[in-house]
């Protein structure tokens, strides 16, 4: 096996098709399919069923695609460590929605201007589904709030504080207002799927209203969220911060609920320039952003 090798396995198994696979890699068709032809052989076994054009991992493919996530990670990991006054390199990085709208913009356009060989792959989820990825080597890191909920303790993985976040509970506009979970009128939540730290403390405030848990429309976006409280069917929980964005925000009424850190996790023992880069990008953003908001 050569990474090559890997980095088209892991491509044809991401997209399901050899085409796509191939338009992706900016490879021919045929060559795509050579390699994996030569892969299978080398292992002695099929990694892929073929169905029409479709391609769905064997078993055996399944099992290889971990391999392949920390085979590849810890070739991009030596790579770095090899010149580690020069970051460089491709970086996956993770993310939830809100912080990727509302603290990555500055910290990212600095990066690239400081480090322009830094290759930054940015995806957005929930949070403890990113801690995970981190732990299986299919990100290097991952900025999440902390603690996720349902997150195995014995994950390995380690955290650096970043941000610290104030979570607002969002309300129709016409609901009277609240002092205590007990003044709540309402009994569904807009959130993200499980695994969201922001739904998990929304629905721990909104079963103190009446002792059970609260009905959850599980959502795609913030806009989504807000959309449905604003139409007066739910609550919702929205950080500061992502709210402070909005040009034109609806009419709502907000409650402040509590502070939550938002951490930079990496798997343990995990070090890179380039993310070590990055940690300096975000840790300077936020030095910057305390004392403007800390100035007279």
């Amino acid at each position: 096996m050569d990474f090559t090798a890997l980095e088209i396995f892991k491509a044809v198994a991401a997209e399901g098709s050899v085409t796509r696979a191939a338009e992706q890699l900016g490879r021919v068709q045929s060559n795509v399919t050579t390699r994996i032809q030569q892969l299978e052989e080398q292992l002695g076994t099929p990694l892929f069923l073929r169905q029409g054009r479709r391609m769905v991992l064997t078993p055996a493919g399944e099992s290889l695609r971990g391999y392949a996530d920390r085979l590849l990670a810890l070739a991009e990991e030596a790579r770095q460590a090899v010149r580690p006054q020069q970051p460089g390199g491709r970086l996956r990085l993770g993310a939830m929605e809100s912080t990727a709208a509302a603290r990555l913009p500055q910290p990212l356009a600095q990066l690239h201007a400081q480090w322009p060989d830094v290759v930054l792959d940015l995806s957005t989820g929930a949070s403890r589904p990113l801690v995970e990825q981190v732990a299986a080597h299919t990100l290097d890191a991952a900025l999440v709030a902390w603690p996720p909920p349902g997150l195995e303790t014995d994950t390995p993985v380690e955290r650096t504080p970043v941000f610290q976040e104030s979570l607002l509970l969002a309300l129709p506009a016409h609901h009277p207002p609240v002092q205590s979970p007990a003044d709540l009128q309402l009994h569904t939540l807009a959130a993200f799927t499980r695994g969201c730290t922001y739904r998990h403390i929304g629905e721990a405030w909104m079963q103190g209203a009446r002792g059970t848990a609260p009905q959850v429309l599980e959502l795609a976006s913030y806009h989504a969220i807000i959309a449905c409280v604003a139409a007066g069917r739910c609550a919702g929980v929205v950080p500061q911060a992502l709210w402070d964005l909005m040009r034109e925000p609806p009419a709502l009424r907000l409650v402040p609920l509590q502070s939550c850190d938002t951490v930079l996790v990496r798997r343990r023992g995990y070090q890179s320039p380039a993310l070590d880069a990055l940690l300096a990008a975000l840790q300077g953003t936020q030095q910057h952003t305390t004392a403007w908001i800390s100035s007279p």
